[in-house]
């Protein structure tokens, strides 16, 4: 069925009619109560997708468990990390919502271009810093800007959290991170034009079960706008397999830093009372061990191997000569 076209002269005639009132107003307006309408602020377009949101809170979850594991081994404390929320906001509200004094890293990840930023609050950073320098991991009295020796600390443990914002990336681009500044006032320098469209991402960090801090992650539109289209299929990059399988190297990681004691025994003996209370500099004792047979090497008390004794340069040293058989039944 054509569409009636009007003629110039049938929509003068009809505006005239409504003009005049001849034809009534409720007519005219009466489809567009049926018309639902969303609010719209052009100040602040909605740029990300959803899908894209989501696919940055899984690959920040990720990078979330990467940290916790990383940072308790480092510093061998409980420290807990997780992901509280995600959204787009303006640059002008984010730089708002950020506390002072603060620390802000601005960054890039080469080849992408433009920077980022990374708000990493005191509440996080002093536990951090007490840590490092021996103490228990508790805040200050009072909070104040970090001190040029704690700054420093600060630098490394920032270094170290960038350089595992890269291993979570690798899935969507293969980055590296760069320190360009780091600044204690968030209003110091306008990086960016307010209205610019930037994703939020802030993690929640718990020290030893007591200090709770936060980390924000703003990541500008423009910043990530080379590779938003890896973004929209988060299932190509992250799995609940993928991510055990993370877990699980970082866990064999730091088990293969763990220190072990290794004890060797040479052989047992049994003497009186009597003979030990009469034991000089000098006496030889008689072992149940004949100078051809293995020595005992226990692993935290565990018997594991046995060994032969020997020299390396002026030390004395040990060399593994088979598995104990009481090892054979835990292999």
């Amino acid at each position: 069925m054509s569409k009636e076209v009007l003629s110039q002269g049938e929509i003068d005639s009809l505006l005239e009619a409504l003009l005049s009132g001849s034809v009534p107003a409720d007519e005219s307006t009466g489809s567009r109560e049926n018309l639902k309408f969303k609010r719209y602020d052009f100040r602040r377009p909605n740029k990300f997708t959803k899908e894209q949101l989501r696919t940055l809170q899984v690959l920040h979850e990720g990078y979330a468990r990467l940290l916790s594991n990383f940072l308790a081994g480092y510093l061998r404390a409980p420290i807990s990390i997780e992901v509280a929320s995600i959204g787009q906001f303006t640059y002008e509200e984010f730089v708002n919502s950020v506390p002072s004094p603060t620390v802000m890293t601005i960054f890039s990840l080469a080849p992408l271009k433009g920077i980022a930023l990374m708000e990493t609050n005191l509440q996080f950073l002093f536990p951090l810093i007490d840590l490092q320098f021996g103490g228990p991991g508790e805040m200050p009295l009072k909070i104040r800007e970090l001190t040029d020796i704690e700054l420093s600390v600060a630098n490394r443990i920032i270094r170290r959290l960038l350089d595992h914002l890269s291993i979570s990336w690798k899935d969507i681009a293969a980055v590296t991170p760069k320190i360009e500044s780091i600044d204690a006032n968030p209003h110091l320098h306008q990086l960016m034009s307010p209205n610019d469209i930037v994703a939020v991402i802030t993690l929640s960090t718990e020290v030893g079960n007591e200090v709770k801090g936060l980390i924000n992650i703003c990541l500008p539109y423009n910043f990530l706008d080379s590779i938003l289209s890896k973004f929209s299929a988060a299932n190509q990059f992250t799995t609940d397999n993928e991510q055990e399988e993370q877990d699980l190297k970082a866990l064999e990681y730091w088990l293969g830093e763990s220190d072990v004691e290794i004890s060797i025994l040479i052989g047992q003996a049994t003497i009186t009372v009597k003979d030990f209370l009469q034991l000089q500099i000098g006496d030889v004792l008689s072992t149940n061990r004949s100078f051809t047979q293995d020595m005992d090497m226990h692993i935290d008390d565990e018997l594991k191997y046995k060994v032969q004794a020997g020299t390396v340069g002026q030390g004395l040293a040990v060399q593994v000569t088979s598995l104990a058989e009481e090892a054979w039944e835990i292999v």
